[in-house]
């Protein structure tokens, strides 16, 4: 079962799995992603979505975290808990931020990020990782913003599709 974290606020909720409207809902948000020019890829068929749905649900390091306004969904992250083995302490790596167009440069990914922050913290963990594409500057800026920098050595991401 995905990792249900302590959300103290209105307006952040975790996926529920066993709710239809979330699950509709985080599905109509990951292919609005892969639409994004940030995004990239094929939209899921539904085949995918109950693959998708299926492994975040079953996952006990998965955090599915939504951000709402007004009781609307908004956006989601989706992060796992690990493990640093550097560090020996737990870490979690986020791996999508995504706020709606519509409600994007009003703070909002900025308070999710907060949010995933806050939880890390009450975990203990002693890092959180993440991805961001090289030209995606305004994610980089937020990211910069709250304390996230390039590793030092600089490392890259790099990726074999199969």
């Amino acid at each position: 079962m995905a990792l249900h974290v302590n959300t103290h606020s209105a307006d952040f909720i975790n996926c529920d799995f066993t709710d239809v409207h979330h699950c509709t809902r985080l599905c109509e948000l990951v292919n609005a992603y892969i639409a994004d020019p940030y995004g990239g890829g094929e939209p899921l068929t539904d085949r995918k979505k109950l693959y998708l749905l299926d492994s975040l649900e079953t996952n006990p390091s998965a955090i599915v975290l939504f951000m709402l306004k007004n009781d609307e969904i908004i956006g989601y992250l989706v992060a796992f808990m690990n493990v640093s083995t550097f560090k020996a302490a737990p870490c979690i790596n986020i791996h999508d931020i995504f706020i709606e167009p519509s409600y994007r440069l009003k703070g909002k990914g900025k308070r999710l990020l907060l949010k995933i922050i806050d939880i890390a913290i009450e975990l203990r963990c002693k890092k959180i990782t993440l991805e961001v594409r090289k030209d995606n500057k305004g994610a980089q800026l937020l990211y910069f913003n709250e304390g996230f920098s390039p590793t030092t050595p600089e490392m890259y991401f790099w990726t074999r599709e199969l």
